[in-house]
């Protein structure tokens, strides 16, 4: 199971990101674009991801991925269980998800520096 802790220790090197304390939930932001967020018992977390692949990605993998709360439906937005993910596969999503959200000169700057 990834922790907090791990969530943190991949978001933070990532270009533009803050991590902010938003009603006793750590929240990562990109300006003012909340992409990654913890819930309050720090067990799920919802971060940016396409509306129209949601519903492929739950069929798949039901006991991991949820869908947003209803008030994020309408949002680029979906939630994973973190005890059903591994290091890897967390760093995936996160990075996935942050891309979304940065500018797109600077995810292709960051993913030319890592040889992606």
């Amino acid at each position: 199971m990834v922790t907090v802790d791990d969530v943190r220790r991949i978001a933070l090197p990532l270009p533009r990101t803050e991590e902010r304390l938003v009603g006793d939930r750590v929240k990562f932001y990109i300006g003012r674009i909340v992409w990654a967020s913890l819930s309050r018992d720090e067990t799920t977390m919802g971060f940016a991801f396409p509306k129209e692949e949601r519903a492929a990605l739950l069929d798949a993998e039901p006991t991991k991925f949820q869908l947003p709360v209803p008030s994020d439906m309408r949002y680029n937005w979906v939630r994973v269980r973190l005890a059903e993910i591994d290091e890897a596969e967390l760093t995936e999503l996160l990075v996935e998800a942050w891309s979304m959200c940065v500018p797109k000169r600077v995810a292709a700057a960051y993913f030319a520096e890592k040889g992606r």
